[in-house]
């Protein structure tokens, strides 16, 4: 039966007298998440699982202004705070190969103590090691080696000196070489002219002696040189040994302080040997006058010592939390920073830098999916790190195969961290869909829903969840009952569900926040009920500007849509539009015209490429629907068209599909339907009337075009039964069904439909298989009769007239009288 809704039916009231409180601010404020216990659990999970393989991450998928955010903080706060605390993260130069430095882990605040160690003890070396060369020891026993090897050097030459007179040359050193002098036999040089005029047989006796004494002062050179080399040797050991005799004592109290961390250690005897092999660099560490007007720029000796501290945690309590807003390759891995030097660029291991991962290593990183998956080399790096368990810092064109020269490649840092993406429902099924890792490495999905039950104990947690936001924002005043209850009631608006309250705390705190603004106004210490609904009300009216509009152009008939009176084949049909975040209803004729033919039901919609899948969908049904009725045993013989008129966009949804099968039964029985009663609702093939979205904007869109056009008393909404649920309508209609100026009305199938738009019954076969006299669908099967029986006698005829025709006659059309047809050719500016 067609049951007219009553005032109570349309809308869930809060009653303030259930709240025990006079304020709000006289509750605990709530620690707790409402309403997402599904989603808390999976996040205990998640994150209660410690994997060795990184493969228990966590997905956090829900609707925006749900609280996902706010319920990871909370947790990862929780988590974070009795696990330990992570060591520091330093980069040092690698002595064996300066193209990868090391990493080194130390205990939190010890990385901090290696680096200020290191430093100190470079500077003193600056200053101690040339005091050990200066030094009187030092040099008397330097003293002591050159002598030494001075007498050989002598004996050396002496000898070859000697050896060179026996074969009657003469030695003459000089500071670019030594020249051989051939004596005569009293021992002295000859001349040029004397040794002209030797003999052929002396002189070639001289070359003869000559070329030995060559040979004899090539071996001795040798010598020679050999003995500075043992020398040079001999004094760098003894450098050495003086310098690490200074320096022992010194590294042998540093590396105490750093005892079991053997990489620390390593790092230190490294640091030790060379400075040992390069004491060059500490002989003239002092200041150095430039040479040049504009010297070049030197490298600096001791950069190779320092210690690039990436991480530092000694003041981190537990395992660090970080959320990264921006994802990029760089934000997360790191970067290998580089300066121009006279248009080079150069870098080395002091200049890497951290990113996320460095941060959150031993702890939780959050990530956002919408901007993670922006740039495609984030999520595929970071897939990489994961599997690989390694955070790798390398440059993102060398990373994608575009850089052509070699830089620096740190040893990458073991990685150690649980992820947590947050992002929507939908990028959660793309991810699983097309990513086949995904799966393997997020097993955990935290679903945040958009809405909960509605029970006391939620109503309840509402009211502290309002004490909370006063808490934490100074400026929002405390509420009272009525207050609350308002705010209660708009959650469940927000849901479209009597049953339900929103999960969207986001959009709550925006009216949280402007209904304080208004009670300030109003000079109140509290907020009321009435500053919630100004808070609503001036929401929508910033907002409602294309929707009043609509119902301007309604209310001068330059969309026509009538609120009055009665029409054939016309029904006024209701649609949702949403602009942005604002969702309205939008009234739209639907017509309907019916005439003798085979072509069915012909969808103008669909046939103007304007209608959607789910549209033509419903107008099949329709099809489905009339057979069952008037087709049982005879086909059907009528030709209809339908239309949503002045539509000029998409039109999809079956929701008018109730409303495009009134308007066809109207225009097949004659009986007029009542225009000042809109209709919403899809059906099915038994003609019975589903559920369908937005509702309560079709009822208030209808409404306020009826308030535009004149209120009669006569006019209301059809609605499905099924939706009773979900019927929250604004007080303003509430009272207006209250008063009986508007009605709403639930039916469950088209027949009561059709009686409430008519006045007459639709009507029900008897036992005779007839429909009863009078009733539409006696009508409706009567004219179908007319119509078939018109397109047989049609059919009769045409194939009577084929008959007759002689065999051979051809069926071709004479054309047309006129000048020859050419090519068309459509010039400029024709419509």
């Amino acid at each position: 039966m067609v049951k007219e809704l009553e005032s109570r039916d349309l809308r869930y009231r809060c009653n303030p007298s259930t709240f025990d409180f006079d304020t709000t601010a006289q509750l605990e404020p709530l620690n707790r998440i409402i309403g997402q216990e599904r989603a808390i659990e999976a996040l205990k999970l998640g994150l209660g699982i410690k994997d060795a393989k990184n493969r228990y991450n966590i997905y956090v998928a829900g609707g925006p202004g749900t609280g996902k955010m706010s319920a990871v903080e909370h947790f990862l706060s929780r988590a974070s705070a009795d696990e330990p605390q992570p060591p520091d993260l330093c980069y040092v130069h690698n002595f064996e190969n300066p193209y990868s430095p090391k990493y080194l882990e130390l205990p939190a605040g010890k990385g901090c103590e290696l680096r200020t160690d290191l430093e100190q003890h470079i500077k003193r070396l600056q200053r101690e090691v040339p005091k050990v060369f200066e030094s009187d020891e030092f040099k008397a026993r330097i003293k002591k080696i050159t002598d030494r090897y001075g007498e050989q050097r002598n004996a050396l030459l002496e000898e070859m000196e000697s050896k060179a007179r026996a074969l009657g040359f003469a030695i003459q050193r000089t500071p670019i070489g030594i020249n051989t002098l051939p004596l005569r036999d009293g021992g002295e040089p000859l001349s040029q002219e004397e040794y002209d005029a030797l003999p052929e047989k002396k002189r070639t006796a001289s070359r003869e002696n000559q070329s030995e004494v060559q040979s004899l002062i090539q071996e001795q050179l040798q010598d020679v040189a050999r003995l500075d080399e043992e020398r040079e040797s001999e004094v760098k050991e003894l450098a050495k040994e003086a310098v690490l005799f200074m320096m022992e004592p010194h590294f042998a109290q540093l590396k105490s302080r750093y005892e079991g961390l053997e990489k620390v250690l390593e790092h230190i005897d490294a640091v030790k040997n060379d400075i040992v092999d390069n004491l060059e660099s500490f002989q003239n560490a002092g200041p150095k006058k430039p040479q040049l007007p504009f010297p070049m720029p030197q490298a600096d000796p001791f950069k190779k010592y320092a210690v690039n501290l990436l991480v530092e945690n000694s003041e981190t309590e537990g395992a660090p939390v970080i959320v990264e807003q921006n994802a990029t390759y760089p934000n997360l891995f790191g970067a290998i920073e580089r300066k121009v030097q006279m248009g080079v660029a150069v870098t080395d291991f002091t200049m890497i830098k951290p990113g996320s991962l460095h941060r959150a290593n031993g702890g939780y990183l959050v990530l956002d999916a919408n901007n993670l998956f922006r740039l495609g080399i984030s999520w595929e790096a970071l897939k990489i790190a994961i599997k690989r368990r390694e955070i790798r810092i390398e440059d993102p064109w060398q990373m994608m195969g575009y850089s052509t020269t070699e830089g620096l490649r740190p040893e990458p840092i073991p990685f150690r961290i649980k992820l947590i993406i947050i992002g929507s429902p939908y990028i959660y099924e793309l991810l699983h869909y097309y990513d086949e890792d995904f799966a393997k490495l997020f097993n955990v999905k935290a679903d945040f829903g958009m809405e909960t039950e509605r029970t006391p104990e939620r109503e309840q947690e509402l009211a502290q969840f309002l004490n909370s936001c006063c808490t934490q924002d100074p400026s929002i005043l405390p509420f009272d009952p009525s207050g609350v209850a308002r705010m209660i009631e708009h959650a469940t608006e927000l849901t479209g569900d009597r049953t339900k309250l929103s999960c969207q705390f986001g959009t709550l705190i925006s009216i949280v926040k402007e209904a304080a603004y208004w009670a300030r106004t109003d000079g109140s210490d509290i907020v009321t009920g009435q500053h919630v609904t100004r808070a609503l009300k001036e929401k929508d009216y910033r907002r409602d500007r294309i929707d009043e509009r609509i119902r301007e152009m309604i209310a001068r008939d330059h969309l026509f849509v009538d609120t009055q009176g009665e029409a054939t084949g016309q029904v006024n049909g209701l649609a949702v539009l949403q602009i942005g975040d604002y969702m309205f209803g939008k009234p739209s004729r639907i017509t309907a015209a019916v005439q003798a033919g085979k072509a069915g039901i012909v969808d103008i919609e669909r046939e103007a490429k304007l209608g959607g899948s789910t549209h033509t969908k419903g107008i099949m049904i329709l099809r489905g629907y009339l057979g069952e009725r008037f087709a049982a045993e005879k086909p059907l013989s009528f030709s209809a068209s339908l239309a949503f008129e002045q539509s000029y966009s998409m039109v999809d949804g079956d929701s008018a599909s109730s409303t495009e099968l009134y308007a066809i039964l109207s225009a097949l029985s004659g009986f007029p339907i009542r225009q000042g009663i809109a209709v919403t609702g899809s059906v099915n093939q038994k003609g019975e009337i589903q559920p369908i979205g937005g509702v309560n904007e079709k009822v208030e869109g209808f409404y306020r075009v009826c308030k535009a056009k004149g209120l009669t008393g006569d006019q209301g909404v059809l609605v499905p039964s099924a939706n009773l649920d979900n019927l929250m309508l604004d007080e303003e209609v509430v009272e207006a069904v209250e008063a009986g100026r508007f009605h709403v009305y639930a039916v469950e199938t088209v027949e009561e439909g059709i009686e409430v738009l008519t006045g007459i019954p639709a009507g029900r076969r008897g036992e005779d298989g007839a429909y009863p006299e009078g009733t539409i669908f006696a009508h409706i099967e009567e004219r179908l009769e007319h119509m078939r029986e018109a397109q047989e006698k049609k059919e009769e005829k045409n194939n009577e007239q084929k008959a007759k025709k002689p065999e051979g006659e051809e069926n071709d059309q004479p054309e047309e009288d006129g000048p020859p047809r050419g090519p068309q050719v459509e010039t400029e500016g024709a419509a």
